[in-house]
């Protein structure tokens, strides 16, 4: 059995990998700049939105006895039915979120080491190790995100650009495992 220290390496070059393709992706390909979209009235929702950070709905309703109310199936029919993030004011700080984000991939990279140490011999052949990390890696980037576009309406073509990039980076993991996979 491989020991997953034995794979520090491919764990953080892999991690680096995938944040440096994550970078391109959200800063140089033009894919993902039809997210978001303007409101209508982007002065009138600022001031409507004045609220501490944190995650809203809307509408709301504490529990399932209000959720039947007239009222707020009034204003659920009517609309608009959506889930608000305010974030604290300020321009977002960049440093503390690539932080977060490569030590998500070295993360990502512990969990791909521990399953390809536990079903691969020292010595295995670097498309079987391709293979593992891989397709470990790519369930790790892709299938957390889905249950935004079921549950939140997220729009499914934001994930489908995600499983594309989940490709990317799966293959950039594969190949790091792969490539220094103990003999």
């Amino acid at each position: 059995m491989i020991s997953i220290p034995s794979l520090w390496l491919p764990i953080l070059l892999s991690a680096v990998a995938v944040w440096i393709a994550s970078a391109i992706v959200w800063t140089v390909m033009p894919h993902r700049r039809s997210e978001f979209k303007e409101l209508p009235d982007e002065e009138a929702a600022r001031k409507a939105l004045k609220a501490p950070p944190g995650e809203y709905q809307l509408p709301f309703a504490k529990g399932a006895a209000a959720a039947k109310d007239p009222e707020f199936v009034r204003r659920t029919e009517e609309g608009p039915v959506g889930f608000v993030r305010i974030l604290p004011p300020g321009r977002p700080g960049m440093g503390k979120a690539m932080l977060l984000s490569l030590l998500h991939y070295v993360v990502i990279g512990v969990v791909v080491a521990y399953l390809a140490s536990r079903t691969l011999d020292p010595g295995a052949p670097y498309l079987a190790v391709f293979r593992v990390a891989g397709a470990t890696a790519w369930t790790a980037h892709f299938f957390g995100a889905v249950p935004d576009s079921i549950w939140f309406g997220k729009p499914w073509n934001s994930t489908g650009k995600l499983l594309f990039e989940s490709l990317v980076y799966a293959g950039l993991t594969g190949g790091m495992f792969g490539w220094l996979w103990p003999a």
